[in-house]
Parts: structure tokens; sequence; C-alpha cells
């Protein structure tokens, strides 16, 4: 997808000047044609969305929001059958530019509950926007009064602070431009700022980062998060993206898509998350090549490797279990023997087979699932084994779900420890809910990973899996 920004071409009056001309029209028919065209805006897509859709995103954001927002504009374009242009702006500078027709959509996560003058599609999502003050939080909104509150400007959490100023007008707020939820989260939690507001899908994951943030209360009605449009927009366009939300919440689309990005967006508990932060710093880096290594060979982000080798050993490469599962990776002797591994405690190559064998799962899927599905899907094959995965993924079938999505499958995996499941399945009892937990806690590390900063994973020396390691990393997996 070009997400280069280029100014929109003026084709209107052209292609009106040629038509006629060809057609043989009079000249004050011609002259009429081309006064009417030039009171459009030059530079307006407004009818031109079945050339080329132009959507808004959000200037410098790249976080899970963004990225769920660019799957749905992507879903949206496929069922169109038209390319996408990717328009970054900072979020108060949107509403202008529907307004003026320089754009079709703003696909940003903005709140549907008060048109401001703009129309919007359906809700994709309902979230609860929530008061974050650094130090002992207000009870009630007449603590806010006095405080120094920042929220973006132009975001959602600015209209649901409008909204709640109807109530108390005495609340006041700075809005900042060029700054995201995430930043003035970080902010608040580093003593910066006193107080911000942000959904409870953001402050979820900013509380991985930043175990000291909390929520205080709701500041306003849940945001209703849609996609934007001019009020006086293609009509026809409106009725498709309309269309468009009500299919994806009809066959399942939507709900796997909420899933995929937020479904285990359940924070660690403090301790484990300044672990996990700190360990990204000081143990990460001695084995951040061996994973990128790994990542180039089997074509697995080395991030996600990284995520399950932090869930799987803490980044131990003499990490040894109670059942002789052992290494960096925590490989069995039957795995490390399918993969010819000749040392489970040389990291090397632990990791690289720990990355082999999971690209060999994924292998053994149906090509019909979809590439990020084969990924959780065989990532809990790599705790339970395929068997026990094929298990769970028919009785998924047999209960009316989708065997080929993570979603459902993991509803049924914790049932493979009950009698009355696992006595229908071929490979019998297994701890399916171990499994749920590493799926999901994977994500969680690989979504940590993926919005730290590069610099913040530094390149250090590779250190020999022979020399003397921190005393925290020789421990004994429990």
């Amino acid at each position: 997808m070009d997400k280069a920004v280029h100014s929109f071409p003026s084709t209107l009056r052209q292609d009106s000047e040629q038509a006629l001309l060809m057609t043989g029209v009079a000249p004050l028919a011609w002259l009429c044609a081309a006064l009417l065209s030039a009171c459009m805006p030059a530079d307006s897509p407004k009818k031109m969305w079945r050339e080329e859709l132009t959507v808004i995103v959000v200037q410098g954001e790249n976080s899970v929001d963004a990225e769920f927002e660019l799957q749905l504009v992507t879903l949206f374009a496929k069922q169109l059958q038209v390319k996408t242009k990717l328009l970054p702006l900072p979020l108060d500078k949107i509403t202008p530019f529907l307004m003026t027709n320089r754009a079709h959509i703003a696909a940003a996560g903005l709140r549907g509950n008060e048109g401001g003058g703009l129309r919007f599609a359906p809700s994709y999502q309902t979230v609860s926007e929530q008061v974050v003050c650094n130090g002992k939080p207000p009870r009630h909104m007449d603590g806010l009064v006095g405080k120094t509150i920042a929220v973006a400007a132009g975001s959602a959490q600015e209209a649901a602070l409008r909204e709640a100023q109807q109530k108390l007008p005495a609340l006041h707020w700075e809005s900042r431009h060029q700054k995201t939820v995430a930043d003035l989260l970080a902010e608040v939690a580093t003593g910066k700022l006193e107080c911000t507001i942000a959904n409870e899908e953001q402050l979820a994951l900013a509380r991985n980062f930043y175990p000291n943030l909390d929520a205080a209360f709701d500041i306003a009605e849940p945001s209703r998060l849609a996609w934007a449009f001019a009020p006086d927009g293609d009509e026809t366009l409106f009725a498709e993206a309309q269309k468009f939300f009500a299919l994806i919440k009809q066959d399942g689309t939507l709900h796997r898509l909420l899933d995929r990005y937020y479904g285990h967006n359940e924070r660690l508990e403090p301790m484990d998350a300044v672990a996990f932060v700190t360990s990204t710093r000081t143990v990460l880096p001695h084995f951040r090549q061996l994973f990128e290594e790994a990542g180039i060979l089997t074509g697995i982000d080395w991030q996600l490797l990284s995520a399950i080798g932090y869930h799987e050993s803490h980044w131990n490469p003499l990490a040894t279990s109670p059942t002789n599962v052992r290494g960096l990776m925590m490989l069995t002797e039957e795995t490390a023997d399918r993969m010819n591994v000749t040392d489970r405690l040389d990291p090397r190559q632990s990791i690289l087979a720990g990355a082999r064998y999971l690209q060999l799962l994924k292998d053994q899927l149906p090509l019909r699932i979809a590439e990020e599905e084969r990924t959780w899907l065989a990532l809990a094959a790599y705790n339970q084994g395929m068997g026990h995965l094929e298990d769970a993924r028919i009785l998924a079938a047999r209960a009316g779900l989708n065997p080929d999505t993570w979603a459902d499958v993991r509803k049924m995996m914790p049932l493979l420890a009950q009698p009355g499941y696992f006595e229908q399945t071929k490979h019998g009892r297994a701890r399916g809910g171990e499994a749920v937990i590493l799926v999901e806690t994977v994500r969680l590390y690989y979504d940590m990973l993926k919005h730290l900063d590069t610099h913040e994973v530094p390149y250090l020396p590779a250190t020999p899996f022979h020399l003397k390691f921190p005393d925290t990393l020789k421990l004994n997996l429990p």
C-alpha cells in the first residue's frame, strides 16, 4: 500500500472538456460545463474514489490502534477493488480536510458519539474513556478542577472531555498538538504531567511499560469509535462503508480483528512488566543477533521469536525444567533430535531449532488458514503438540465455531483437560489451558517488543553460552 502523500490530480475539468469536444457539444454548453467544474475545488477527490480511495490516518501514530485501522482500510479497499492513498494528518487537522472534501474517509479512531459536522459510519468498537493521573487519583470529576490535564488535540479523548465539560464547566485542559495518547500517558507515568485521558485499551498497553499507571474513573459515556466522512461526501461511498461494517460484523471478521489486536491486551503483573522491559535492555541484546538470524532463515519475525524465548526461559540459555525440557527455547529431547540439535544449551542451536520447529508446525496446517492465524495455532501446537491442537480444532467445528481461527480454537483448548471432552478426542487428555496462556502471553510480549523503540533493544556482543551469566539467569524454571 502506497503511504506517500501526493497532491490530487486536477482532472475533473480536463475530462469534461475532452468529453464535450469529442461529442461535438456546442461552445456555449462547453462554457457552462467548464464554469460548473471550475466551482469545485481543483484538488477535490470527492468523485474520484473509484479510482483511488484517499484515507486520513493519524500522523506519527505507530500503535495497535493504527495497525487495526489499517487492517480495516485494507479490507474495505479490497471490497471496493480500489487502490488506497494514506494521508497522515495530526488529529486536529482531520475535520477541516474532510469538510473540504480533500479526503474520502478518516480512519483515525474518532469518537462517533457526536457528529461535530461530520458523518460517521457504524461504530466498530466501544471503549471507556478513563482519567489517568500521577500520584493519588481523584475519586470524582470535581477532583479534576485545578489539575493540569492534557490530551491530544482533536482526539476522541478531547471529545469526551467536551462532553464532560457540559456537566462541569470549570473543567479545563490543554490540547497538545503533535502528541499521541501514548506520549501523554508516558508523561503522566514519569511525573511530567498530572492527568490525561485514555481509553481502556490504550491504558492496558501502556501499563505494561508503566505499571504505576491506573484508571481513576470514566470521564464520560464510552466512545463509539467510527470512520468519519464529510457531510456532503459521496453517498455511494458512505453506503458502501455501511454495507462493509454490516458484513464484517455479521460474518465474524470484525470480532476476529478485535480479538487479534486487543483480545490478549490483559496487562502483566507490575513485577512481570518491569522484569520484561528491563530484560529487553539488559539480556535480549546478547541474543538479538541470533533471533534475527533465525528470523531471516525462517521468515518469522525476530521479535516474535524473541517473545517466545522470553516466555519459555526468560532468555536463559541454561534453563532446565524438572521434565528435562532445556535451553533458551525449552526444547524437549524429541524436538531437539528432530531438529538435529546436538546441544540444547547452546543458544544459537536452540533459537534456530525453535524457529524451524515453529515454521514446520505452520506448514502442517491447512493452506486455507490465514497467515497470522496459522502463527497462533502453530504456537499452541508448539506447546501441546499438533495432535492436541487438531483435537481442539475438531471440537471447535463440532461446536459450530471456526476451527481456522485462534479466537475460536482457544475456547476449546482448556476443554482438553476435561473427561467429557478429551474422551471424544483422538489424542486424549492435554493441559490445553497452558497453550492458551502461552499464546496470549507471547502475543503480549510480541506487541511490547514491536512498540519499543529500536534503540531500546541494542546490539551487544554475543556472549558465549558457557560464560557466566547473571545469577538470575542460572535459576532453573519451575
